[in-house]
């Protein structure tokens, strides 16, 4: 390929390929900590250091002293950005990115008192023995430590904005056309639920690592050692770094639980989409009215306009989220006989799916902090029409007797609206019992709302 006499860029917010390391660089910065390349270095060496101390503790080397085993623990926490940009020199000549790490690292250990040690650094081990845990690890601890403790601050905000509209009567849609009456809380409420539900399965999934070797069967550490359990060696340090044991692989730590992982991502992003995109309409109906900053512009033209704009970023990022979790879950698990290459750099983009997400979680709870109920509005729209109580006229009849109520009252009201003075007018000239009929003349629409109330206290009741 012949390459044009372009300008230089050095990598800077303005000249990031990628709107996550450019636009959004502020926003998802945090994530860098977890799914960098310098970051993927220091988890490999951390797991190669630990790898080394649990040798020794299984008789396999001689015994580490207690400032030799503290050396290794803190060793990834004391490796520079300079000493990560030696790894990728290293790299450049071993083409290979673990081998490269492995050097690096019996380089460091030739200057201390381990140097003894330095050939028991990956003994017995395969690449991706280091790369499963590894990237697993980048999984569940970013997980633990940025995105869900930002759903949290959704959730809790639902929650907060769900218990102060427990009791605002509102008209509820289904095919987007009048159906009866909820609450605004009850509503919000129904989000707090689903990610909830959501989130707990985050909270508690198990993503496995795998310790056994070439093709999954122990052969060098077998061999070298034969007087080690190395089944249980392997499960007791697969634990010990908090994951699941799993035992049975070929050279890869098969993806299953990663696509699982994947698949509660998507569908906490569907319901955070879809709570986007009521909470539009809900503005677009004048039913929430948006925070106006002085400083800020909604259109190059429209100097009256204050967009949705944060619901409608989320929206997007969303997308590329979940388009990205989408392949992932497909293709991670397939992987032609003992392994091929195809899954690794997929899995360097853990990150940028996180990143999105993370972006739009942002995107959503600033939207939710700068937007606040019309009352007014609200009261007026479920006000309109009267004829959204013909579902209790009709259940009321029925249990009172009467001959096919739902016919009779579809006659009046289909495709119509009612005023309140329409809907006491033909209250009051049914043929029925006058208890009856007081009954339905005390029905308001803002009263009938069921259990909305309860329902969204119990939802909020849910998240303790």
């Amino acid at each position: 390929m012949v390459k044009q006499n372009l300008p230089e860029t050095t990598l800077d917010q303005l000249t990031a390929l990628t709107a996550l390391d450019g636009r959004y660089r502020a926003k998802i910065q945090d994530l860098a900590t977890f799914f960098s390349e310098s970051a993927l270095i220091k988890i490999r060496v951390e797991i190669e250091a630990k790898y080394l101390i649990a040798l020794s503790e299984a008789g396999v080397t001689r015994k580490l002293s207690s400032e030799e085993k503290n050396y290794l623990t803190s060793l990834p926490s004391q490796i520079s950005l300079k000493e990560a940009h030696e790894v990728k020199n290293l790299e450049q000549e071993t083409r290979h990115d673990v081998k490269a790490m492995e050097r690096f690292l019996r380089k460091a250990l030739e200057q201390t008192s381990l140097s003894d040690l330095v050939e028991m650094i990956h003994f017995g081990l395969t690449s991706s023995d280091i790369n499963n845990i590894a990237t697993n690890l980048q999984l569940v601890r970013a997980s633990q430590e940025i995105m869900i403790p930002a759903l949290e601050q959704i959730i809790n905000k639902l929650s907060e904005m769900a218990n102060e509209t427990k009791d605002v009567a509102m008209l509820a849609r289904t095919h987007g056309q009048a159906a009866v009456p909820t609450t605004l809380g009850k509503e919000i409420a129904v989000f707090v639920s689903r990610l909830n539900k959501q989130i707990g399965k985050l909270r508690n999934a198990k993503l496995t690592g795998k310790l056994n070797g070439a093709v999954g069967n122990y052969n060098a550490l077998q061999t070298a050692q034969p007087d080690i359990d190395w089944i249980k060696f392997s499960e007791d340090f697969i634990k010990s770094l908090g994951l699941e044991p799993n035992l049975i692989t070929t050279q890869i730590n098969n993806y299953d639980d990663v696509a699982e992982y994947m698949q509660i991502y998507q569908r906490v992003n569907n319901v955070i989409t879809s709570l986007d995109q009521d909470i539009w309409r809900y503005i677009s109906d004048h039913w929430f009215v948006q925070e106006a900053k002085e400083e800020e512009v909604g259109s190059s033209t429209m100097p009256q306009k204050v967009n949705p704009i944060d619901f409608e970023n989320s929206e997007g990022n969303l997308g590329l989220a979940n388009a990205l979790f989408e392949h992932m879950a497909r293709k991670l698990p397939i992987s032609r006989l003992q392994r091929d290459l195809s899954d690794t750099t997929v899995a360097r983009n853990y990150g940028t799916a996180f990143g999105y997400c993370l972006v739009a979680y942002e995107s959503t709870l600033t939207g939710l902090s700068r937007i606040k109920p019309n009352l007014e509005q609200i009261e007026k729209d479920l006000n309109a029409d009267w004829s959204i109580l013909s579902e209790a006229v009709q259940t009321i009849l029925r249990k009172s007797g009467v001959s096919d109520p739902y016919s009779m009252v579809k006659d009046l009201v289909r495709g119509k609206k009612l005023t309140e003075e329409d809907y006491k007018k033909f209250v009051n000239e049914l043929e029925i019992d006058e208890k009856i009929k007081d009954e339905l003349l005390k029905l308001t629409l803002s009263s009938y709302t069921g259990l909305a109330k309860e329902l969204t206290e119990k939802a909020i009741q849910g998240l303790k």
